[in-house]
């Protein structure tokens, strides 16, 4: 993330803060909800079907990501000003997991989940953004 958007981002993310906590991660990402007993479903399902051949591709809007010790903030990015557009989500850390990084040649991702919800939320990484993704993948502990 360049200097300009982490500064905008910091900004907007600022107001929300609690007395002594502070910004750790920012990154571009592409968020999209999963189901999280049904994923190993369908992966099966379309290896299965495709025979291996198929990829699906999803598209999903960019976002922001800032990431404290205690919570993750999410904001819809503005794609043509750079700036956190509506600040849709906030997570707090306590109880997340994570499943097993998944390298792609353009990006990486992982799910995060809470161990008492049926849903999780799947971060895509943009290529240049591995080494944010390292630094929150090192802090979520993976599922078992």
């Amino acid at each position: 993330m360049n200097a300009k958007r982490r500064r905008l981002l910091l900004a907007a993310v600022d107001p929300m803060l609690e007395p002594g906590e502070a910004v750790a991660v920012t990154s571009i990402v592409n968020l999209s909800s999963v189901s999280v007993r049904g994923t190993a479903v369908f992966a099966a399902a379309s290896a299965l079907v495709s025979g291996g051949a198929m990829a699906v591709i999803p598209v999903p809007t960019p976002m922001y990501l800032a990431m404290t010790d205690r919570r993750i903030f999410v904001f819809r990015a503005n794609p043509t000003f750079a700036r956190p557009e509506e600040h849709l989500m906030t997570i707090p850390r306590a109880g997340l997991v994570r499943t097993e990084i998944k390298e792609r040649v353009l990006n990486s991702s992982f799910v995060v989940s809470s161990p008492d919800q049926e849903q999780g939320l799947k971060i895509l990484f943009p290529l240049a953004g591995r080494k944010e993704r390292n630094a929150i993948a090192a802090v979520l502990p993976v599922a078992d």
